[in-house]
């Protein structure tokens, strides 16, 4: 799990992220990703109503998503801001397709630790 101040809340934090961050696709998650002047990782999660009319399978993948985060997140460096936004096809994927394909983007986007 991730606790509270790992994650992304605010509006302006967001929307800073979507303008100023640099953009990395891998199958159905796009991961938007930028620096900030704190000393840990947030992170943010959008599922839209595009991915499912119901609000438990967005749901349902947020959580996921927020689980993988949160076992990765002694591996990630730290002082980054990203957003992870799911594309329709996410919802028929498994935990470890959902891992695996944030791994990918991990290390495209050269967020793990050497």
């Amino acid at each position: 799990m991730l606790s509270e101040i790992d994650r992304l809340r605010k509006k302006k934090d967001i929307e800073r992220v979507f303008g100023k961050g640099k953009r990395f696709k891998e199958g159905f998650l796009i991961l938007k990703i930028t620096r900030n002047d704190l000393s840990q990782t947030r992170f943010g999660f959008i599922v839209s109503r595009k991915v499912s009319k119901k609000a438990t399978l967005r749901n349902k993948i947020k959580r996921r998503l927020r689980a993988i985060v949160g076992k990765k997140m002694g591996k990630l460096k730290k002082g980054l801001d990203v957003l992870l936004i799911a594309y329709p096809g996410l919802e028929t994927k498994d935990f470890w397709e959902i891992d695996e394909t944030l791994n990918k983007l991990f290390k495209k986007a050269k967020c793990f630790i050497n």
